[in-house]
């Protein structure tokens, strides 16, 4: 069973998932936090067509380690996607993913206005890869 990530945002919810193996994260695509009739629509059908066993959320969190204002509005959109989604979702510290991901895509040539498209993704994908990379070999 794949893994799914989100990198959970105000205006949009970065998604991620694994390979079969769980070895590396691909970047899939964001969707738009609002509605959240229309999340939870778009996570059925990619937990379906992935066959996705586990959610790994990210979790903001100061560079002190503390929470703050994003991480509340993070907890409030867990409590409902574990109402809807009935698989294991767990939160995983999502410091500097999405800096990170505008350095790879600045670094690998993506034109700055592309950019706003992927990073959401790229930053789910970097998140994705370093909770792989925790769980070592199989």
């Amino acid at each position: 069973m794949r893994i799914l990530a989100l990198d959970h945002g105000t205006k949009r919810i970065g998604v991620a998932v694994s390979d079969e193996l769980r070895i590396l994260a691909h970047p899939l695509e964001y969707i738009d936090a609002e509605p959240f009739a229309g999340v939870i629509e778009r996570l059925r059908v990619l937990i379906r067509e992935r066959e996705v066993g586990q959610i790994i959320v990210g979790m903001p969190r100061r560079m002190d380690g503390s929470y703050g204002e994003a991480a509340l509005r993070t907890k409030e959109f867990l409590v409902a996607l574990r109402e809807a989604i009935p698989l294991p979702i767990r939160t995983w510290d999502e410091r500097l993913t999405s800096v990170q991901a505008h350095r790879q895509m600045s670094e690998s040539g993506t034109k700055r206005g592309d950019r706003k498209e992927k990073v959401d993704a790229m930053a789910a994908a970097i998140l994705l890869q370093s909770f792989i990379e925790s769980l070592g070999p199989e």
